[in-house]
């Protein structure tokens, strides 16, 4: 500022409009005690047979209102101006809003394993125990718990805060899912929208077919990176310095101690809704770069990765779940940049919807293709050659698109 030069007072001050709404991310870890206050209310007031609805409430969350919320509302559109960038890092609520996630998640499965070993719930107006109906309606709402956890893990350890490092794993450990710490940090950052990565989508692979590849290959991928890191130091892998064996301890000290208390008739359950949170991971990895490749450069590597190579989506709703998941091109590009100050950028391909309604749209192949295939080749130019292909489909994928390029 030049001096003498008057200080403009009335100059508009950026506000961030979504600051109390990120507290609504504390819904998913909390909507199993609103379940229970449903479940006693409808059978207080003579609706019973409409009660057990109410233990499926993490699938009428993640697959109902969160597309009809996204639908309602639209786009956000507010990015945060470079100003504000270092202020926002450095507001420690943003942080307490991601770690009031983890003990309302711990006791949400202390809650349900109660629920499923439980022989007499009368104080609910319930007969006895839960049908197994209600017991996999709960399991798999306590999986959206743990999926949706462990998306607030994928906030924590990409911060170099050791305390978040180590709640990251916590967060993990309802899943079983501790690997991905290891994995999604020092393996997909590295080879995302490549051939070499088993979280990518390749265009023309549906969706089942890229689970067991993505699951079987992140677990391998983890393995193999920290036995490379133990190898630098002198170690070999079978220690508790492993952070792949170290973050499945805590699983098996998490699981164990719920049979020990609660019997073994909880231990189907807890591997339901384990197998359901990480499936449910692996459903966002599967749209997040569905088709996106980076080239090769003359020296044969990759080019570096830009927001070009990840899907987008600015929906307001799915952005508040998931702590600005959906502005992924921006985290790729800035990886440890915190939630609160991921924008969304114009260069990046954006997809046609939020999270919460892509991922029902890629449960079904046909219809997923015939919505995002196009916007593949849109995105470049029509040239086939560009994508990252199922290699199975390679040539078929070639001379079918091949004219268009």
């Amino acid at each position: 500022m030049v001096a003498g030069e008057a200080v403009d007072t009335n100059a508009p001050v950026w506000r961030d409009k979504k600051r109390y709404l990120w507290l609504l991310g504390l819904i998913p870890p909390t909507a199993i005690f609103l379940a229970l206050g449903l479940v006693w209310l409808f059978n207080r007031i003579g609706l019973e047979a409409v009660a057990p609805v109410w233990w499926w409430i993490g699938p009428l969350l993640v697959y109902v209102l969160l597309p009809i919320l996204d639908l309602a509302f639209g786009a956000d559109g507010q990015n945060p101006p470079d100003e504000m960038m270092e202020q926002l890092e450095n507001d420690r609520y943003y942080r307490w809003c991601t770690y009031a996630y983890i003990p309302l998640q711990i006791v949400t499965v202390v809650v349900a394993c109660y629920l499923w070993s439980a022989d007499d719930l009368g104080w609910l107006g319930i007969d006895g125990g839960l049908g197994v109906i209600s017991k996999i309606g709960l399991a798999i709402s306590v999986g959206c718990v743990a999926g949706i956890g462990i998306n607030t893990a994928h906030e924590l350890g990409h911060k170099k805060d050791e305390l978040e490092r180590w709640l990251s794993k916590i967060t993990l450990a309802q899943s079983f899912y501790g690997h991905f710490y290891i994995e999604h940090n020092r393996g997909h950052h590295v080879r995302v929208a490549t051939p070499e990565d088993p979280a990518s989508s390749r265009f023309g692979e549906s969706f089942w077919a890229f689970l067991p590849r993505s699951v079987w290959g992140s677990m391998r991928s983890s393995w193999h990176l920290e036995k490379a890191r133990l190898g630098r130091l002198g170690k070999g892998p079978w220690t508790i310095h492993n952070d792949v064996l170290n973050a499945w301890l805590m699983s098996v000290v998490l699981f164990g101690a719920m049979i020990a208390i609660f019997g073994w008739e909880v231990t189907p359950y807890l591997v339901l809704q384990a197998v359901f949170g990480f499936t449910l991971l692996e459903t966002v990895n599967y749209l997040e770069h569905y088709g996106l490749l980076r080239q090769r450069t003359q020296s044969g590597r990759f080019e570096r990765c830009t927001p070009a190579h990840s899907w987008n989506s600015d929906h307001i709703c799915t952005n508040i779940f998931l702590y600005h998941l959906q502005r992924h091109s921006d985290h790729h590009a800035n990886p440890t940049r915190r939630y609160q100050t991921l924008r969304s950028m114009d260069i990046a391909p954006t997809l046609p919807s939020g999270y919460a309604s892509m991922i029902m749209l890629a449960y079904v192949p046909p219809l997923w293709r015939a919505v995002m295939d196009r916007k593949v080749l849109a995105h470049y130019d029509g040239d086939i050659t560009k994508v990252n292909l199922q290699p199975s489909k390679r040539e078929k994928l070639l001379a079918g698109y091949g004219g268009a390029a």
